[in-house]
C-alpha cells in the first residue's frame, strides 16, 4: 500500500479497531519511536502478543520498523497522509487519560526524554 489513496478511513479504522493496536499506535505517535520491550512493559502484555499486533500494523503500513542490533524500533510510517497523523494527534489530545497508565510505564522506563534504554546496554543510543 504505497499510494496515499490506499490509506482509506475504512482501512485505518480496521487497523486501529483493536484496543492493543490503538494503544500501541498512539504511544508510538506520542513517543516518536518505541521498541518491543518498551511496548511490552507499557502495555503489560507478552512479547509474542505485542509482536503479532506490530506485524499487523506494519502490514497496514501504519508503522515502519528499524533494526538496531538485536532490537527493532517502530515509528509511524513516513508515508502516512496528514489526515491520519492529525487524527492520531487529536485522539492523543482528547483522550490522554485513556493512555495515562501506559504513558507512565513508558516514561518510567525511558524518562520523558528517552534518556535510558530499557532493552539493555547493548543498544547504542541514537
Amino acid at each position: 500500500m504505497t499510494d496515499t489513496l490506499a490509506f482509506t478511513p475504512i482501512l485505518i479504522f480496521k487497523c486501529l479497531a483493536d484496543e492493543t493496536r490503538a494503544r500501541m499506535t498512539l504511544l508510538i505517535a506520542r513517543q516518536g519511536e518505541l521498541c518491543v520491550c518498551e511496548l511490552t512493559a507499557a502495555l503489560e502484555l507478552s512479547q509474542p502478543k505485542i509482536s503479532r499486533h506490530l506485524a499487523q500494523l506494519r502490514q497496514c503500513e501504519l508503522l515502519e520498523d528499524e533494526r538496531r542490533g538485536q532490537w527493532v524500533y517502530y515509528r509511524l510510517h513516513p508515508a502516512l497522509p496528514d489526515w491520519v497523523r492529525q487524527m492520531l494527534d487529536q485522539v492523543l489530545t482528547a483522550h490522554g487519560p485513556w493512555l495515562q497508565a501506559n504513558i507512565e510505564r513508558v516514561e518510567g522506563l525511558c524518562g520523558p526524554s528517552g534518556t535510558t534504554n530499557p532493552c539493555g546496554p547493548q543498544v547504542a543510543q541514537a
